[in-house]
């Protein structure tokens, strides 16, 4: 029998996912546009409590259908074939390899005050290696993410009990003025909600691997919400941890506003060390996503001709060439793209699908034994579509470049999907 992961583990890949880079490099992008410290935490209160409610439908969905695959078996099952499809070459070109990528970018840039910024050798040597950890068996992925998210997390509460028991006498960005009632209504706002969109993107990352979890109706809920109540707390805290750290001057259009913050509190030693603290729980992050994007791929290589190659597993199994095809994607994306325009087409693109997952929640009626229930529904689901409407049209408007390249990206995979063919096998029957 196959061994199953537990609440701990599956747990552990859904912080692991959520706690990456956007937390440690998003406010100073967020400044550029909003600057009322109250903007701040709508921003990321209200990013959070959608990413909870997003989490309500897919611990639906994921009880429901109780198999691997995420998006793509729920769109395709209860939508369209097309759309599942369109959901897992997202996953493949930028949804799960786009992470990794800006991961393993960040990586690198966090270890600047050790000369190693922008070294993409290094970027890609911590892929191969996260990539060689997942292609053995579940006993050896679920260690592995379990050890390294403890260490992000007890890493990250570290910084927020220092910067709220330390005292920093230097200028600092918090300014709870009133221009929050103006801010809230321009384009900038929305645009920041796709940087804290990205920051929770993971909320659902413990649904990919349902088929791998013990006891799916208790643990898959329980992982899902709980994880996701945990994160927006610490994102929380930790953004007025920074604001009260730094002035607005010094973080406005950067990505390394961690280390700028916390070199002021604890010294520029204390900054070096933790840049390379935020370097090391970054390798949780990029282990999260070469976890469970591969499940997604796996999923429609299953099911389609073309990805057939992709759908085979080893003795234990691991869809192993799933897993090195999200690796050598995400390398490909660490040699070529820039930073944030990574981050917002493939944010662009993630939250796109998202809403039209949640949205297939809104098809299953009636309660079934076995199954959780969304709380509230379909009121939940509603307002996360409206918001996520809200948020992709001001985004659209305002970075229309990185924007057509989601959406081009998705009619890329349109197209390959018209020449593609069923193989007449589902997921659930090889699983």
């Amino acid at each position: 029998m196959k061994k199953k992961i537990g609440i701990y583990t599956a747990s552990a890949i859904v912080v692991a996912n959520m706690i990456g880079t956007g937390v440690f490099t998003s406010l100073g992008f967020q400044l550029s546009s909003v600057q009322s410290t109250w903007s701040i935490l709508i921003l990321w209160m209200a990013g959070g409590i959608l990413s909870l409610f997003g989490a309500y439908a897919y611990a639906e969905l994921g009880t429901h259908f109780k198999e691997s695959g995420g998006d793509y078996i729920y769109l395709s099952r209860l939508f369209h074939p097309v759309l599942g499809y369109l959901s897992a070459w997202a996953g493949l070109t930028v949804g799960f390899s786009a992470p990794v990528a800006l991961a393993a970018m960040a990586f690198t840039k966090y270890l600047s005050p050790f000369g190693l910024q922008g070294n993409l050798w290094l970027a890609i040597g911590i892929i191969i290696a996260i990539g060689l950890m997942h292609s053995f068996t579940i006993r050896h992925s679920s260690r592995f993410q379990n050890i390294t998210t403890l260490i992000k997390v007890l890493f990250i509460v570290t910084l927020i009990v220092l910067a709220f028991s330390l005292s920093y006498s230097g200028a600092n960005a918090v300014n709870f003025n009133a221009g929050w009632q103006q801010e809230l209504l321009q384009p900038g706002f929305a645009v920041s909600m796709v940087f804290v969109s990205f920051a929770y993107i993971g909320w659902n990352a413990a649904a990919y691997v349902a088929g791998e979890i013990d006891n799916p109706r208790k643990n898959l809920p329980a992982a899902l919400v709980g994880s996701t109540l945990f994160v927006i707390v610490v994102y929380v805290l930790f953004q007025v941890a920074l604001l009260r750290n730094a002035s607005a001057a010094e973080m406005q259009g950067k990505e390394e506003v961690t280390f700028i913050a916390y070199t002021n509190l604890l010294g520029s030693t204390g900054g070096k060390w933790v840049s390379v603290f935020i370097a090391i729980q970054l390798v949780a992050t990029i282990s999260s996503y070469l976890w469970v994007g591969p499940r997604v791929t796996w999923a429609m290589a299953v099911e389609h001709k073309l990805w057939r190659p992709l759908a085979q597993k080893n003795k234990h199994g691991i869809p192993v060439k799933a897993v090195w095809a999200h690796v050598l994607i995400s390398i490909v994306l660490t040699l070529t793209g820039s930073f944030e325009k990574v981050l917002l087409y493939a944010g662009f693109v993630l939250q796109l699908m998202a809403s039209l997952t949640v949205a297939t929640s809104l098809a299953i009626k009636g309660k079934k034994p076995g199954r959780f229930t969304s709380p509230l529904k379909p009121v939940l689901q509603i307002i996360f579509l409206a918001f996520n409407a809200y948020v992709l049209v001001f985004t659209f408007k305002d970075k229309p470049v990185e924007s057509s390249i989601g959406i081009g990206i998705l009619g890329l995979g349109l197209l390959i999907y018209l020449f593609d063919k069923p193989t007449g096998v589902t997921a659930n029957m090889v699983e």
